[in-house]
């Protein structure tokens, strides 16, 4: 079945049990299957304090990935600007696109990436919230730097290739990225209820840019797969309870083996919430992974799509990236 280009999102999952060395390793093994499996891009989110998450610095595992890659495309997913001046983040992005030219991709967003206020005041510095205009602003700046209209240079010599991408769940942040000419990812897996009003708004909005010259989408879907429908509903299991806990205002959790996360027993209303959930993302057997892929592609209009891929075990998780690649290709 075709589709349109696949890439991955990582966040390097937390597994109970197991170090922050073999979290890494682990996303470090996943990006190397995508590599191989001809997949586009891989990115990696930026997240704080989280008990799931291990991606906290993507500039530097961005570094990694791309020296330990021959092909992939590599970036943020994203980096979220008001935790960081401008101007340090295009020098990182520079610096990363000038060891591994034309493979680097820096995509923004905004948010705590925390639910923890201390880290919040730390990252920022004691500054407030950013508001819509401080974010804005911050990105127009970022720009700038990369397209070498923002004061000194970046490194002498250096001609920018980084590709800059908004990253968005709303329809705001949707509008933004086709004000200012940029390729938008959207997070489905997230918002999935903001998907088609937010791609109108940014279609509608689009207009050309130095670096853009039409719409161009990717959307991230929430993808499980495995040999059968009940195995991969087993995997995403973990991953359900994490969200039981989002739901809750809350983030303790993180990944449980898949036969401890089978017996927590979770009240009808979040079970109810969870399917509704994962009927808009793609979770199942080969088949039945692609069709829902195929079916997000059409609905959406859709470039390219980005897995996500939030499971126990690594073995799964790369298992999980060649029954989709083989199945789409």
């Amino acid at each position: 079945m075709s589709l349109p280009p696949l890439s991955i999102l990582e966040v390097a999952p937390a597994e109970r049990g197991r170090t922050a060395s073999e979290a890494l390793a682990a996303t470090a093994t996943a990006v190397r299957a995508a590599d191989e499996l001809g997949l586009r891009r891989a990115w990696f989110a930026e997240h704080h304090g989280a008990p799931l998450i291990g991606s906290v610095a993507p500039p530097v595992l961005i570094a990694h990935a791309a020296a330990t890659t021959s092909r992939l495309r590599v970036g943020s997913g994203g980096v979220l600007l008001p935790n960081h001046a401008p101007r340090a983040v295009a020098e990182q992005f520079a610096t990363l696109d000038a060891l591994h030219p034309g493979r680097i991709d820096l995509g923004i967003g905004r948010g705590p990436g925390t639910f923890d206020a201390s880290v919040v005041a730390a990252l920022r510095r004691g500054a407030p919230p950013a508001t819509a205009d401080d974010y804005r602003a911050g990105i127009v700046e970022l720009l700038g730097y990369l397209s070498g209209d923002g004061g000194p240079a970046l490194l002498p010599g250096y001609r920018a290739a980084v590709q800059p991408w908004l990253l968005s769940s709303s329809t705001a942040g949707a509008s933004l990225a086709g004000e200012l000419g940029l390729p938008v990812a959207f997070a489905h897996h997230i918002r999935p209820q903001n998907t088609a009003e937010a791609l109108d708004r940014y279609r509608e909005a689009f207009r050309p840019s130095r670096w853009l010259d039409r719409p161009y989408v990717m959307i991230a879907v929430e993808t499980v797969c495995a040999d059968t429908d009940a195995e991969a509903d087993a995997l995403g299991r973990p991953l359900d309870l994490v969200k039981a806990d989002l739901f809750a205002g809350r983030a303790d959790r993180p990944l449980l083996p898949p036969a401890e996360a089978a017996e927590v027993t979770l009240p009808a209303e979040v079970q109810e919430r969870l399917r509704d959930y994962r009927a808009q993302q793609a979770h199942g057997s080969p088949a039945t992974v692609a069709a829902r892929l195929a079916a997000l592609a059409a609905a959406t209009g859709a470039d390219e799509i980005m897995l996500s891929t939030t499971v126990y075990d690594a073995a799964a998780r790369r298992r999980s990236l060649e029954l989709v690649a083989k199945t789409t290709a």
